[in-house]
């Protein structure tokens, strides 16, 4: 993935206690807001945010993580700080390249709006994310490809 200097990388994340550091070296692919039941638990909100960010731009650093597989298929892992249980985000199989970030844990989340917002089938009635793209379910891997084409052009970015 090229970096740009628009994105003023790298960027910290942390933990709510600050036990877990992240550090983000490349641009996101994409910014999410997903309405699923799931991430309405894991998140004790209306939904999660997220950014998918390329695993090799991508680092963590504190003590070992909490980790629990996800439900169904999928073959994903979400991550926690063993300390606070803060879930800060989720690993997909290798193949897949990224990893989904909490976007609030970044030291700095101001400038992050979600591009995407998915499962809304799920969504409750008061919960709107101001995504200019917006999916009952998730969209096809076609679909997908092509989101984070017009991410890379039109996105938020940090200011």
């Amino acid at each position: 993935m090229t970096m740009t200097t628009d994105w003023k990388l790298p960027w910290k994340a942390h933990c709510r206690c600050g036990a877990v550091e992240m550090t983000i070296s490349a641009q996101p692919l994409l910014t999410m807001a997903c309405h699923c039941r799931g991430c309405q638990k894991m998140s004790a909100s209306a939904y999660s945010c997220s950014m998918a960010v390329p695993t090799d731009g991508f680092a963590v650093d504190g003590p070992a993580r909490d980790t629990r597989e996800a439900e169904g298929e999928g073959g994903y892992t979400h991550n926690f700080c063993p300390k606070c249980h803060s879930w800060i985000f989720t690993e997909f199989p290798p193949e897949m390249g990224f990893v989904n970030l909490r976007a609030t844990m970044l030291d700095d989340p101001s400038w992050f709006a979600p591009f995407v917002e998915t499962q809304t089938a799920e969504k409750l009635p008061f919960a709107e994310t101001g995504a200019p793209h917006s999916f009952e379910r998730f969209p096809q891997m076609e679909e997908m490809m092509q989101l984070v084409q017009r991410y890379a052009a039109e996105g938020a970015k940090p200011a």
